[in-house]
């Protein structure tokens, strides 16, 4: 098509174009804010999974994600670690403690992981710097990307103030900061030795861990190893490479809770609200200028011709709608990462993919509308 048949006709109606291009981008918003929140679900929901130092983790049968785990037995990581390839154990203790905010003195729920300050078990900022700290009686580290109803802890540590509280009803100092954030669910989390998990829960055995992290010799083979623990340890453990973990808790908050669900039939609504805008638009015009098309046919221009002035309009409405949404998705991204501290970022596969779904959108949407131009006869429209 040399003339740009299908923007003439868009233009010639500025506010019928504004419509459809403030519809489109809606759809745009909807679809990357829900695909953004699913992507931050699963990509928070692994932090530690990722950031531990294991190549293979032990996990009670009965523990549905990291957050809630149950307890196991310690003998467990010792006989793993009498496998030839297994170098080195390491139990971790996790469980939600009560969090006591210092200066409103409200009452929050944060998650607690205890281990041996002589294990270098994770690899974020601040850990290496602050994990010897924790050799002290009643200190933690404090993650310092938790939500904000735990209190400016961040703030008063780097401004060198010291920061007492209440753990379980037990007085603790905040010796240093780290940082992790937070996760649809976990709030903020604190890191202690294994003595000072065991003070704050007095109740817990230090024989039942919830967690063995196992580092194999440098040539070893994880699936191997794994393998054959699985067959040889009790079958009250999971025996998991590093990405066994990670996929058994997306699969979780993906299958085995509605917020996985929830965010995916969010994006096919937004979906299927920017076809129906999009058909109702090229519908209306269609019929608006049903007697020029069939002077078209008329004068001999093929269906083809016709078909592809409303696909035309179809494409330039979804490129045109899909800048403004994109770029109202990296403002709202920005505020609410800011607000949450959830992982919430543009990347370019995300905008290729939406830039693909729009686009679809838009053909689906010309597609139905061009059944009414095929069926179209300048005999009976004259």
């Amino acid at each position: 098509m040399n003339l740009p048949i299908g923007w003439l006709q868009l233009q010639h109606r500025p506010l019928r174009l504004l419509v459809a291009l403030l519809g489109i981008a809606f759809a745009v918003l909807l679809i990357m804010m829900q695909l953004g929140f699913r992507s931050a679900l699963f990509e928070s929901a692994v932090r530690y999974h990722e950031r531990l130092h294991y190549d293979i983790a032990l996990f009670s049968t009965d523990s549905v994600f990291i957050v809630r785990p149950q307890p196991f037995s310690i003998r467990r990581l010792y006989q793993a670690l009498g496998d030839e390839d297994v170098a080195a154990v390491a139990p971790v203790y996790i469980f939600p403690a009560v969090w006591k905010n210092p200066w409103n003195h409200d009452r929050r729920s944060i998650a607690a992981y205890g281990f041996d300050p002589e294990d270098s078990i994770l690899d974020t900022a601040g850990f290496e710097e602050h994990r010897q700290l924790l050799r002290r009686q009643d200190v933690v580290l404090f993650d310092a990307r938790s939500r904000p109803e735990f209190g400016p802890v961040g703030d008063e540590i780097s401004a060198g103030n010291p920061v007492v509280t209440e753990i379980n009803d037990r007085e603790v100092e905040v010796a240093g900061l780290f940082e992790m954030g937070p996760s649809f669910g976990i709030d903020g989390s604190i890191l202690t030795s294994a003595d000072n998990w065991l003070r704050l829960f007095p109740d817990r055995s230090r024989n039942e861990i919830h967690m063995g992290l196992l580092t194999l010799e440098p040539n070893a083979d994880p699936d191997a190893v794994r393998d054959r623990l699985r067959a040889y340890l009790p079958k009250d453990v999971l025996v998991m490479t590093k990405a066994d973990f990670v996929a058994r808790e997306k699969n979780y908050w993906n299958s085995a809770t509605p917020i996985g669900y929830i965010f995916a039939f969010g994006a096919i609504m937004g979906f299927v609200v920017g076809a129906i805008i999009v058909y109702q638009i090229l519908f209306a015009d269609v019929s608006e200028h049903l007697n020029e098309y069939a002077t078209l046919r008329a004068l001999g221009y093929p269906n083809r011709f016709v078909s592809g002035i409303v696909i035309q309009q179809a494409i330039i409405l979804g490129v045109l709608g899909y800048l403004p949404g994109l770029a109202a998705v990296w403002w709202l991204y920005g505020k609410a990462g800011a607000a949450t501290n959830l992982p919430l970022y543009i990347t370019s596969d995300r905008a290729w993919t939406v830039f693909a779904m729009t686009l679809a959108m838009c053909a689906i949407s010309a597609l139905l509308a061009l059944r009414k131009v095929r069926r179209l006869d300048p005999a009976e429209v004259f």
